[in-house]
């Protein structure tokens, strides 16, 4: 009996260790705006939560909101293996926040 009950509490466990390496993977580019003058930008960043684009919208603008800027919309939320394509289009603004 010991056996079926250790098991679930293994597999718990292993999952909440692997959790924050997965999200540590994870990426969403983006866009913003400052108003007066108006400037725009293309920025991608790295997720500390969870790995969906609605997730994403509130902890981008959270970021970018104390330097003036204002989240348009998330283009994509993705994984280490799509950040070298992004990073000519990001400029200064590649992991910037």
């Amino acid at each position: 009996m010991k056996h079926r009950t250790m098991k679930p509490v293994l597999i718990a466990a292993l999952m909440a260790l692997a959790a924050p390496a997965m999200a540590a993977d994870c990426y969403a580019d983006y866009k913003a705006k400052q108003d007066n003058p108006l400037r725009l930008h293309y920025g991608v960043v790295q997720l500390s939560g969870a790995c969906k684009k609605g997730a994403a919208k509130g902890e981008i603008s959270a970021r970018i909101a104390p330097q003036g800027w204002t989240l348009l919309n998330v283009i994509s939320v993705f994984g280490p293996e799509g950040l070298q394509q992004r990073k000519p289009d990001a400029g200064s603004y590649y992991l910037r926040f």
